[in-house]
């Protein structure tokens, strides 16, 4: 199945913002339920939903310059630790998961950078 060009970014970007939605309220509830996952630790968990919101956020937004996507993800990290100090949502506010949020958000972006250069390069003909 084909997805036409208009459909296909309205359907990326409908996937980013679900993404970045479960992502806000996973942060934000006062007891998230426990995933598989939750044994490797909050940092990867972090490192991966960024280094997903990333990724989408390049498919979904194509023409955003890397470093604004990656500056707004950012920020979305740190606001998230600040609204976890709130006391009534028992969460804990820790700059290091912001420091992995903004790690795994460049990690991502700089190979999306490296992928867009290498598509951008014209194929070398092979000697023979």
């Amino acid at each position: 199945m084909t997805i036409p060009g208009a459909r296909r970014s309205d359907w990326l970007q409908s996937l980013f913002w679900c993404a970045l939605v479960l992502a806000l309220v996973m942060a934000l509830l006062p007891h998230p339920p426990h995933l598989p996952i939750d044994s490797l630790g909050d940092k990867f968990e972090h490192s991966l939903a960024f280094s997903a919101l990333a990724l989408l956020g390049t498919s979904a937004y194509p023409a955003m310059p890397l470093p604004r996507l990656g500056e707004r993800l950012s920020f979305l990290g740190a606001m998230i630790e600040v609204l976890q100090s709130i006391p009534r949502l028992h969460r804990d506010c820790d700059i290091l998961d912001w420091v992995a949020d903004t790690i795994a958000i460049i990690v991502m972006l700089g190979l999306v950078h490296l992928v867009r250069q290498r598509r951008a390069q014209p194929s070398q003909p092979t000697v023979s």
